[in-house]
This record gives structure tokens, sequence and C-alpha cells, in this order.
């Protein structure tokens, strides 16, 4: 710049303007190869969930497809009277992803929300919208929605643990649709607890205070209520730093309110933890209906002709790593026996992670839906025929 700061006042305009001819010539090229790596980029995304769609397998009787792309996609909210779904995020962003035309594709994906801390606990019902975000639980209207943007929330319960460890939360709705089920982490690894914080509760929908429906519990990502027997099934992810073997995660049944599933007495399934082992219990233990290995990290999962199709986001906390597809875990007379594997392939044989599924939804048309946060991708399984 210093060239501009000579005697000749002339010479320093005719430079200053030749200069700013040449910084628009470059802004303009610079915006140009912008919209040319952007949409590279787009190309590349693209190009990368098809990979991952390659590379997949489906259950013997089921065809995989692309649902939509959607940055981060962990919780999955169908919305059939609004023709789409909702998506939420472990982060400040809710989307609405709209299928227009009802062909399994979702064309649009709007970015509706971008203020939560983290936006993963999302239910619908017709008319509302529910968000359980990390410090509050909020409901909106959606008599106007558009499919572009939420409009103001209201407040149903304000005093949530506010903390960013297992802040995450996951709801449900009772079969009744009158009240709603949050999960509620525990703030650490294995410590105890105060307040709700390791717990699952209910409040109605229209707003209140909650009742704790399930204590005992680590955190759990994944509730919903069983189809025939209206009871509450959730999972819950283990301790961490126990061993590679140890302990087992959990898929558990709460038959009433008031049960204690163990934590942190219990680690997980009916492992001690090493902090808590010479204590005594102070309450009966409900141990889990099912266990998968070590660190799998079961999250989302919904019921499926008796089954219980179950996403198993996969280990960090283990030396082989494991998890990382969707299973389904076979029910017979009512009691789950075994599981096998319905959407693999996340995991690859070198090591490396192509995806992490999250939550499971059946959708409209008979389709089930798959998020994936690692690929952020919406899977959709559809049956053949």
């Amino acid at each position: 710049m210093t060239r501009y700061l000579r005697p000749d006042f002339r010479r320093q305009l005719h430079t200053a303007h030749r200069w700013a001819g040449r910084l628009c010539l470059c802004a303009l090229a610079v915006l140009a190869m912008s919209a040319t790596s952007l949409s590279a980029n787009a190309q590349q995304v693209s190009e990368r969930i098809a990979r991952v769609q390659s590379l997949l397998s489906a259950e013997s009787g089921y065809r995989l497809s692309v649902f939509a792309e959607v940055p981060n996609a962990r919780t999955i909210a169908v919305a059939p009277e609004l023709g789409g779904i909702f998506v939420g995020t472990r982060g400040p962003n809710l989307y609405f992803v709209r299928d227009e035309d009802s062909d399994g594709v979702g064309e649009d994906v709007n970015l509706i929300a971008d203020d939560f801390k983290q936006a993963n606990g999302i239910v619908y019902k017709p008319g509302t919208l529910f968000v359980a975000d990390q410090h509050r639980i909020v409901s909106y209207d959606l008599a106007n929605f558009d499919g572009e943007r939420l409009g103001p929330p209201r407040i149903l319960f304000t005093n949530l643990p506010d903390k960013s460890h297992h802040g995450w939360r996951y709801a449900t709705l009772s079969p009744n649709g009158d009240r709603l089920f949050v999960a509620v982490g525990a703030p650490c690894n294995i410590c105890k607890v105060s307040g709700l914080e390791g717990t699952i509760i209910s409040i109605p929908v229209n707003g209140g205070a909650p009742e704790v429906y399930a204590s005992g519990i680590r955190n759990s990502v994944g509730l919903t209520f069983h189809p025939e027997t209206d009871e509450l099934w959730f999972t819950d992810n283990g301790g961490d730093h126990l061993g590679d073997n140890v302990p087992r995660e959990e898929l558990n049944r709460a038959r009433q309110s008031g049960q204690f599933f163990g934590y942190p007495w219990y680690a997980g399934n009916d492992t001690r933890s090493p902090q808590f082992a010479d204590e005594t219990v102070p309450e009966e233990v409900t141990f889990p209906e099912f266990t998968f290995n070590a660190h799998n990290a079961p999250l989302g999962f919904a019921f499926d002709d008796g089954d219980a199709l179950v996403a198993l986001h996969g280990s960090w906390n283990r030396t082989v790593p494991d998890g990382y597809e969707v299973v389904r875990v076979e029910f017979i007379n009512g009691k789950p026996v075994t599981e096998n594997p319905f959407l693999s392939g996340f995991l690859r044989s070198n090591g490396e992670v192509i995806g992490r599924p999250v939550d499971v939804k059946h959708y409209i048309d008979g389709s089930i839906l798959i998020s994936d946060d690692n690929a952020s991708a919406i899977w959709r399984m559809m049956p053949d025929g």
C-alpha cells in the first residue's frame, strides 16, 4: 500500500483506480472459484454417500437406498401429515426433510432452527413438534408450518440438568399420546447422580412438573413403547475404561413406573462398578432383558414384526472395534433371544469407519429409515414387493 503514498496525487489516484479494478476482477474470480468449489464439494458428498451405500449389506428381503443427505443426522421424527421427517442433531441444528412426491426420496433438506444446545430429543405428534434440549423441553405449534422455519417455542420445562456430558436427550410419547418421556443421562462416566440425572422422566405434553419413571440409568439414547404390551423399552450404554469386553450394553424393559436399573453401583448389566463395589446396592435392581457386546453403544431402535431393530453406534473404547451396524433382535414369546445383522458394513475389514447408525424409524410407505451421523445420511430400507 506504500505505493499510494507518493507526492503526485494524480498518479496516486490513477494507481488506486487501477488496483481497485484488479481487486474487483480478483473478487469475481474468487467468487467463481468458490462457486465451483462448492459445486465440486456437493458432488464429492454425493459420491461419498454413493460409495458408502455400495459397501453396505442389507438383510435379505430389503433394498437399500438413500432417503436424504443431512449434516450430522441423529434422531428422526416421521411426520406423515407434513409429508416428511424432522431430523435432530447433537448440536444446534434441526432439519425438516420434505418428500413431497412420496417417492421415498427427500427432495428438500431445510434448516428450520439453529438455536439449540443439543437438538437430539425430537418427537412429533400431529400438529406439534417436541424438542428435549440439553437444558429444557419445548414444543412448537405446526399449524402454519411451511417446512422452512419453526415459529417461537412453547416452554414445557426448564430445569433439566444443564451439563453437556451425556446431555443429548432422547424422547418418545406414551401410547395414548398424553405424556412425553425423556431420557436424562448421567453427567459422567461412572459417578453418583443427583436430581433428575440418570433417569427417564415423563411430563404432560402441555408442560408441567416431571415425574421420574425409571432410575439407575447411565445413558439411554433410545426408548419406545412396545406396540402390543405398552411397556417401555430402552437401551442403555455401559461404563467405559473397564476392559474390552465389560460391561455388556443393555436393552431394558420397564414394566411399570419406579423400577431401578442399577447405575452407578452397576456399570452395565451385572458388572459392578469398581468405585462402588464394596457398597450395598440401595434398591432392588432390574437387570436387562438383552445385552450387546461391550462398547457397542446401542442407541435408537424400533419394533418391527415382533422383533426390535437396534442401531449400534459403534465402539471407541475397545481394542478391536465392534458394533457399527443395525441388528435385528429376534423375540420369541415376547423375550429377546438373539441378534442378527439388519444393515451392516459400516466398519470395514481394514478398520475404516464409513458410517455410524443412530436412530431407526418406520416411514410412511412401510420402509425403515436409519440415520447416520458419520456419513450424514438417512438410509432407507424398503421391503421387497
